[in-house]
Parts: C-alpha cells; sequence; structure tokens
C-alpha cells in the first residue's frame, strides 16, 4: 500500500556537487517541502546528486518507476557543469531544440544587467522537443515543465533560492493545482513563539496538536518555536473558517509567547509597535556586534524608527561615546546591570530616542570567568519611565554565534513586552 502510494507522489531532486560537499545549505529542499505540505500533495522522497551526467540520469530514471511528479532544482546554468536540462533529454532519448525567443530574452536581461551574453549562455535556451517552458522573471535560466512519459513530469528549477521561489509560485503553483492532483485547497499558517522551550510549548496545546484538520505542527529553531497550522477544504474560504478558530485558541492558550505569525519577525513587531506610538528607538551593543541593529534594519521603512546606534565594545568607546563613567566599569565591570543600563541610559540621551536597548556579555569562546562565564549577557531597556535591565545566562557550552543569535533574540523580545505592557 505505501509503495503504491508513493508512485503517486512527489519527489524533489536537488543538483550540484556544492551540497554534497556541504559548501552550500539545501535550502531550496525543505522550503519546497513545506510548500508541497501546503498543497497537500504526497512527498515521499529527497535526492541530492553532484554535477555527474550518468548519476543525474540514473537517478532521473529511478524516480520515473517510484513516483507522478520529479522537482528539480540546480544545474541551469551556463557553466560546463550545469547539466540538467541536457541530462534529462539524454535519459528520454529526446533531441534538444532551442527557442529562439528565449534566447533573445536572455541576451536582452544580460544586457540590461550590464553583462555581455556569452555563448555559453546559448544553452540556457536549449529544451527537450515538447517541454513548456517555465518563466524565471528575474534570472537568465528558465526551467520547463515536460512530461516525457504518460503519467510522469518533471519541473525544473534553478538553484538560486529567489529565482526558484518566484517561479514556483507565479508558474509552479497553478500548474500543479490544476494538473498536480490538488483535491482540495489547503491554507496554512505559521505562528511564531519566542520564551519558551518547545517541549513546554507541545504540553499547552498537546490536544491540538492531535487534530486532523486542522493539523497542528511545532517546529523549533534557535530562540524560537514555530507552530504551523494547515486547514484542509473545498473553497480557501472554508479552510480558513477551520484555521482560524485554531490559531484564536493558540494565541488566548500562549498569550506573549506568541509574537507573530507568518512572516513577521520580532523585529519587525517591535518596528511596528513603535510605529503605531509613534515613538523611536536606538542600540547600544557590546557583544553582539550589532546585531540588534542589523535585525532592525533589515526590516523595511525601519528608518522611520530606527534612528541607529553604537557598538561599544571597548571601555574606551563606552565612556566616550555612551556616557559611562570609569569608576563604574572599574567598580562593576563592562558585563554588569549597571554598565548595561548606563549603555541603554546614555544611549538613549545622546541619540534622542524614546527607547533604546543594551546588551552586553560574554559571547566566549574565552573570556569567561567564575563570575561571569561565558554565556552571561546583561540585557537593558530604557524607555520614557525608566530602565531595566536584568541577566541571562544562555549557557557556557553554546557556541559565540548562537549567544550572539539569541541576545538579539531576547533582546527585542524584551523591548517588545514593555511595548505591549504599555509602559
Amino acid at each position: 500500500m505505501a509503495e503504491a502510494s508513493a508512485r503517486h507522489g512527489v519527489e524533489i531532486l536537488c543538483i550540484g556537487t556544492e551540497l554534497l560537499l556541504g559548501n552550500i545549505l539545501n535550502s531550496n529542499a525543505r522550503w519546497l517541502a513545506e510548500e508541497l505540505a501546503a498543497l497537500g500533495l504526497p512527498h515521499y522522497r529527497q535526492t541530492v546528486v553532484g554535477d555527474n551526467v550518468e548519476r543525474l540520469k540514473e537517478s532521473v530514471l529511478e524516480a520515473v518507476d517510484r513516483s507522478r511528479i520529479l522537482i528539480t532544482t540546480g544545474g541551469l546554468g551556463p557553466t560546463p557543469d550545469d547539466l540538467t536540462t541536457e541530462t534529462l533529454a539524454a535519459a528520454f532519448d529526446t533531441p534538444l531544440e532551442e527557442r529562439p525567443e528565449l534566447w533573445f530574452e536572455i541576451q536582452a536581461k544580460l544586457t540590461a544587467g550590464g553583462s555581455i551574453s556569452a555563448i555559453s549562455n546559448r544553452k540556457q535556451a536549449l529544451f527537450p522537443r515538447g517541454a513548456e517552458i517555465l518563466p524565471n522573471p528575474s534570472g537568465t535560466a528558465p526551467g520547463m515543465i515536460w512530461c516525457p512519459r504518460p503519467g510522469f513530469t518533471v519541473l525544473t528549477f534553478p538553484g538560486v533560492p529567489s529565482e526558484m521561489k518566484q517561479m514556483w509560485s507565479q508558474t509552479a503553483v497553478p500548474w500543479l493545482r490544476q494538473h498536480g492532483g490538488v483535491a482540495d485547497i489547503f491554507v496554512s499558517r505559521l505562528l511564531r513563539f519566542t520564551g519558551i522551550a518547545e517541549s513546554t510549548l507541545a504540553e499547552e496545546v498537546a490536544d491540538l496538536l492531535e487534530q486532523a484538520n486542522p493539523t497542528v505542527a511545532p517546529y523549533a529553531g534557535l530562540g524560537e518555536v514555530k507552530l504551523r497550522i494547515t486547514a484542509r477544504g473545498a473553497t480557501v474560504e472554508q479552510a480558513r473558517q477551520l484555521l482560524d478558530p485554531v490559531d484564536a485558541e493558540l494565541r488566548h492558550r500562549t498569550g506573549l509567547f506568541c509574537y507573530g505569525s507568518d512572516d513577521e519577525s520580532l523585529a519587525s513587531v517591535v518596528l511596528d509597535l513603535l510605529r503605531q506610538r509613534g515613538e523611536t528607538v536606538v542600540v547600544a551593543e557590546s557583544c553582539t556586534g550589532g546585531g540588534v541593529g542589523a535585525a532592525l534594519a533589515a526590516v523595511p521603512r525601519a528608518s522611520e524608527v530606527f534612528l541607529g546606534g553604537v557598538i561599544a565594545y571597548s571601555n574606551a568607546i563606552k565612556q566616550a561615546l555612551l556616557g559611562i563613567s570609569t569608576d563604574l566599569l572599574h567598580q562593576h565591570g563592562a558585563v554588569s546591570d549597571p554598565v548595561v543600563r548606563a549603555m541603554a541610559e546614555g544611549a538613549r540621551q545622546r541619540l534622542g530616542a524614546d527607547w533604546s536597548i543594551a546588551v552586553s556579555g560574554v559571547a566566549g569562546p574565552g573570556g569567561g570567568t567564575q563570575a561571569k562565564p561565558v554565556g552571561l549577557v546583561h540585557i537593558a531597556v530604557a524607555g520614557p519611565h525608566g530602565c531595566d535591565a536584568s541577566p541571562v545566562q544562555f549557557g557556557v557550552r553554546r557556541g559565540r554565534l548562537a549567544i550572539q543569535e539569541l541576545s538579539v533574540v531576547r533582546s527585542l523580545d524584551r523591548l517588545r513586552r514593555f511595548l505591549l505592557d504599555g509602559s
């Protein structure tokens, strides 16, 4: 039964020696898997193969006997190791044909981008006879939708994630809805949580995790837990009617631990709250080296409320730019509540903002002491009605980058909670 079901499913084949060597994280497979789940398409296998004609051909022909749809990413560029299209054509004994209109389009894109088209780019206009073009609006490597055998379809995408995602949403999803056997409409929403462990969150919503429609599935990340709610219905409206009550119940049970949904980030949520209040924020950072500011600046329109900040690693910079006294630093040390409080207040006053975040800690791997071990971080939030500072211990076993990232998450979350509290 399971084998018979797999023959009606979808496979993902990611192509590139750099993936096999671990030089590039295979984020495409993860993203595609989530998209297939949202469409309700059964997906049973993922494969990674290097830039090798014989192994690629072997993987493709194996998929013919297992699945109904094969989705490939990678190998559509102009270089000699980009072998996907020609290998697929050879696997099914089908000649390649040049699509003149595509070659003109590729040349136009290269010229518009300030590049000169090379003869190697011309191979990107070659496709097996009978293949339907899968347009690439932002790149020079089109994909294809091709049925080389009855009951078996190949969809090819470039390996560049941004190009693949745009092609997927604009062309592949409509095609799959029409031809891929999608019977129902699936609507998903991702709720985002911080400050709560995955196990604790799972206990709080255990009964909801057992539901069949909508389904609720947890995903853990660094400093964050996500719950994906997926509802199935005959129409989008029907699916949403099933999804919305579960969304509301999850938010009710978890309170402030739920900070947003879907593409929202802690930074975007904080900026929206500040924008609603007509207030501004600045940062003063030591161990995070600008990480809090970078998270805020990554959000469109951040400049409306994020004024800037100071990266103050050395005590001299803390003194010169933030006004921290020598006595305070000598008495308590840079990694302390009094100093991080003074950093927050100094940044807020000197940079003229309503709010400020300050961070100072021991990110490691060296520099820790018994009194102030690696992983100890002090965070302060200063606002119109005062300043709050307190330490957090992320653990000596965490790496430097993880401690920095967790410090950014905890800092933004503290400001979020102050803003929601009406302070």
